[in-house]
């Protein structure tokens, strides 16, 4: 039996083969790969465990008939002679006669059941497509170069820049949920044709996240169009970075001016001798909104009021 299998795109890419699941496919395939010289099968089961499909991929592959199966468990590829081409020399002829006896060829060269079958039916309708003017040795030379392309295609597809890569550390730095599209991979890709590399552009997405980030005004810049534009980005990638301050929250800064007050009031109570009359007009001066002994006395003395259950907020 052979040992290489083909595979025609006349079955493979048809919309009725790719609207298939995933996992009936990839078991057509396998069945491909281990049907005997003329396409027949004994062990679809086995093979169903091997790739770990189901059986209700099998039954979509006979539904949709890109197999033929018989009462005693064999199967056949429909379209084994499209996708084969076999010297007679090298042929091994099925083990199968009775149920290669049941088909014929249709005009696409497709096995179809006789369903007038007897059991003396002439098998001439069978014709070898090796006795045609196709050579094993030429569709090798073909396979061999769809190969080759195939690897060029994938060598290439290895080399082209990671885009996608750049897209998803702008996402992540600037909390934003920019889609990959083909306005951005021709930024991003024209960038990497002047020769800037990929840390080039997740240092200039740095440097401006630390400038735009927490602007509400510029944050809106932090986006593809402008920080990959070609009259910008190798100004942006030579910034010097300034450290950005903490953000800080408004209830964060009112807490620190409380603690500056309490502190300016403490700091002048204690310089007049502990005397509050005198430190009041040094203390009113500074925060008007002190403007009485009692609301000094809460912040000097808060747990004497805490337990009064009067002490006002922020005092």
């Amino acid at each position: 039996m052979a040992q290489r299998r083909m595979f025609s795109k006349k079955i493979t890419n048809t919309d009725q083969f790719l609207d298939l699941p995933l996992s009936s496919q990839a078991l057509y395939f396998h069945l491909n790969m281990n049907a005997d010289d003329d396409g027949f099968l004994d062990n679809v089961k086995s093979i169903i465990r091997l790739v770990g499909a189901s059986n209700d991929d099998f039954k979509l592959l006979v539904a949709k008939q890109f197999v033929i199966t018989f009462k005693d468990g064999i199967t056949v590829i429909r379209d084994w002679r499209i996708h084969n081409y076999i010297q007679k020399d090298r042929h091994q002829p099925t083990l199968y006669k009775n149920e290669l006896n049941q088909l014929c060829l249709d005009s696409s060269n497709r096995y179809i059941k006789d369903a007038n079958h007897v059991s003396n039916l002439d098998t001439k309708c069978i014709q070898h497509v090796s006795t045609g003017k196709v050579r094993l040795g030429k569709v090798s030379e073909d396979i061999d170069k769809d190969s080759k392309k195939e690897k060029r295609s994938l060598a290439k597809a290895k080399q082209q820049f990671p885009w996608k890569t750049v897209i998803d550390y702008l996402n992540k730095k600037a909390n934003k949920h920019f889609r990959y599209t083909e306005t951005s991979k021709r930024l991003i890709i024209a960038r990497n044709k002047e020769k800037f590399s990929l840390d080039d552009m997740k240092k200039v997405i740095d440097n401006k996240c630390n400038d735009w980030l927490n602007d509400d005004k510029m944050n809106q810049y932090l986006r593809p169009a402008t920080l990959f534009q070609s009259k910008k980005f190798e100004g942006y990638l030579n910034e010097v970075v300034q450290p950005s301050e903490p953000h800080v929250s408004k209830q964060d800064e009112h807490k620190k001016q409380l603690r500056a007050r309490n502190k300016f009031v403490l700091y002048k109570y204690s310089e007049t001798g502990n005397n509050l009359d005198e430190a009041m007009p040094i203390i009113q001066a500074k925060y008007p909104e002190i403007n009485t002994p009692e609301k000094a006395l809460r912040i000097l003395f808060p747990e004497r009021y805490l337990r009064a259950g009067v002490v006002e907020v922020g005092y």
